[in-house]
């Protein structure tokens, strides 16, 4: 890519070659993290598209001594996923597990064996509220007070989702590699 600064400036000021090749660019890294949020294809297409009009609606906002312009766009497309989903009612998906205690994962190499394309499907599989945490936490490197203000939801909630989602995760992967004879 040319002058990335000198890109975003020219797509500030509605050059659109600037702007498709700021698109070209970042296109599967946006796509990748669409599909981390998306239930599927076609709700990754829909993030998507919402994250690009925030993405160049907001480009003025960005700030290369803050942020390096993947950081900050990967950001504002988180965003607009959560915003989204939000829309698609997920937050009555999340429930209230502050009783539930924070559980250890204790093999954690099973991810190794998949496939990053498995893994995005074992993970888009995942329940909203489960998907939305592991995303933000593991993914993301979110905290969980972050996460809990994101969604509306308290740290405990945050911490037990992303118990559940690894527990879950780790039964999905140990079925799969048992039935393909991985292990």
């Amino acid at each position: 890519m040319k002058n990335q600064e000198h890109i975003i400036k020219a797509s500030i000021q509605g050059d659109q070659r600037a702007q498709r090749e700021l698109y070209e660019a970042y296109r599967v890294r946006w796509f990748m993290v669409s599909m981390r949020y998306g239930k599927n294809r076609m709700q990754a297409e829909d993030i998507l598209q919402e994250g690009l009009v925030n993405i160049y609606r907001n480009l003025k906002s960005y700030d290369a001594t803050r942020a390096a312009f993947s950081t900050w766009s990967t950001r504002v497309l988180i965003n607009a996923a959560l915003a989204y989903l939000k829309k698609s009612s997920w937050n009555d998906a999340l429930t209230n597990l502050d009783d539930l205690h924070d559980q250890q994962d204790s093999d954690e190499t099973i991810y190794d064996k998949l496939s990053a394309k498995e893994l995005t499907k074992l993970i888009q599989d995942l329940p909203v509220g489960y998907r939305l945490t592991f995303n933000m936490y593991v993914v993301e490197g979110y905290k969980h007070k972050e996460i809990a203000e994101a969604l509306g939801i308290s740290v405990g909630t945050s911490k037990s989702q992303l118990a559940r989602a690894r527990r879950e995760l780790r039964n999905k992967l140990e079925s799969q590699l048992t039935a393909s004879g991985h292990e």
